[in-house]
């Protein structure tokens, strides 16, 4: 697993399929007390995100998961909520999207961790590592889409684990004059 720093960041909650985290240029619905580095208290506002999915996928334990999807991992579905439907018409088989996820089972107290678990590396800001434990904990996948069968998608090379909630889909650009 990784070493880490804690911090003093709230932890997410998640009440009734939403997911209350701290995220940049949204409007703020709240606002969190936490601690700086300093020792002082703040107020930071607080925002909240929908799940719109969730994986389904046989990868149920982070210490058996491969550290990236092109590592080993098995196809997973994605199996989206009736309410993205439309935003689901155009997607196909053999087309590469990012999946954005909520890696609900990270820490969200490690600050610095040693890249890939290897405690023989030193360790480094996480800003600066793809380590799932950070303050914000969103996963970042790029996956191929296998099949398309309704509200689900199957894919390949997602590492995400069984039941990690799905927060966005957006695709691969290519270049500028194909876009």
């Amino acid at each position: 697993m990784t070493a880490g720093r804690p911090c003093s960041a709230r932890r997410a909650r998640i009440t009734n399929g939403t997911v209350t985290a701290s995220i940049a240029n949204i409007s703020p619905r709240s606002t969190s007390t936490i601690v700086d580095r300093s020792g002082y208290r703040r107020r930071v506002p607080s925002y909240d995100l929908h799940p719109i999915g969730r994986v389904e996928s046989p990868l149920v334990d982070r210490a058996a998961a491969p550290k990236q999807g092109d590592e080993g991992s098995p196809d997973a579905w994605v199996v989206f909520t009736e309410d993205v439907r439309p935003a689901l018409r155009d997607l196909a088989a053999g087309t590469d999207v990012i999946l954005l996820t909520w890696l609900d089972r990270a820490r969200r107290d490690v600050l610095v961790v040693h890249p890939r678990g290897d405690t023989s590396r030193p360790e480094q800001g996480v800003f600066t590592t793809r380590s799932p434990d950070r303050p914000n904990p969103i996963g970042l996948h790029r996956v191929t889409v296998l099949a398309v069968d309704g509200l689900r998608i199957q894919v390949r090379d997602l590492e995400a684990l069984d039941g990690t909630p799905i927060v966005d889909v957006k695709p691969v650009l290519g270049r500028p004059e194909d876009r």
